[in-house]
């Protein structure tokens, strides 16, 4: 006999039938609170998106036409510092902030300036002080942090986390991309068209042009008029090594 008959006994139905009857009832259950849990998250996603018209966009200095918040929003604070361009995608669980807390007078207006077309990847920080400035067309994958501010270290009988900060402005040039993981550190200087690459940590200046990989980031490949994109050269004694031969990563 299967499981799911019902057998007669004495006018009541098995055990057996009635533990697999509740089973498929709490599988239905499921099913149906799941659909809906996810039919509810996608509503949410495309109806709490902030756009331009919206009252939280107008807290902003700045917010382009045909930019948005996607939802759910990450830590988003002092926003009258912050200024979108026109058709930037701030993409869900992304912080952005000026200052160290909410309602903080800053020296410098904007603090956290953003170009057109711009999009920032799930999960990413943009966290000024200062001044930082991404340009039109950036685009960076999720988690990236972006900071101009870092703690100082200096004074060995105060712990780092209480010592003065050091600023210094960050900018990230025009067409550039970062990959997943990507961490700009204050005084960075990213130029034009420029691929960092996952992971890497960019503490300096980076030309325009260039592809750049590892922590801190160093540019593995160039482009060269009349020669086009090409691996970096770099002296090593007597010797010329070009990225990737010999053991050597410009």
């Amino acid at each position: 006999m299967r499981v799911d008959e019902r057998p007669e006994r004495a006018g009541r139905p098995g055990r057996q039938w009635l533990v697999a009857r509740r089973a498929r009832l709490e599988q239905r259950a499921r099913r149906a609170i799941a659909a809906a849990l996810h039919a509810g998250w996608a509503w949410a996603g495309q109806y709490g998106a902030v756009g331009p018209d919206h009252p939280w966009a107008k807290r902003f200095g700045a917010f382009g036409e045909g930019s948005v918040l996607c939802f759910p929003p990450g830590t988003v604070y002092n926003e009258r510092y912050i200024r979108i361009g026109r058709g930037t995608m701030v993409g869900p669980y992304v912080t952005l902030s000026a200052g160290i807390a909410p309602g903080q007078r800053m020296l410098t207006d904007p603090v956290v300036r953003i170009g057109d077309r711009v999009v920032l990847g799930r999960g990413s920080h943009v966290v000024g002080h200062l001044a930082i400035e991404i340009g039109d067309d950036v685009q960076t994958g999720p988690y990236c942090y972006v900071t101009d501010q870092n703690h100082g270290y200096e004074d060995l009988g105060e712990p780092i986390g209480t010592q003065r900060p050091t600023e210094a402005p960050v900018s990230i040039g025009a067409g550039s991309w970062l990959g997943a993981g990507v961490v700009v550190l204050p005084g960075a200087r990213i130029g034009r068209h420029v691929v960092v690459g996952a992971g890497s940590v960019v503490t300096g200046e980076l030309p325009d042009n260039c592809v750049a990989v590892g922590a801190p980031a160093r540019v593995v490949r160039a482009y060269h008029d009349g020669e086009g994109w090409r691996p970096r050269r770099r002296a090593v004694g007597s010797w010329w090594l070009q990225a990737g031969e010999g053991g050597a990563d410009g």
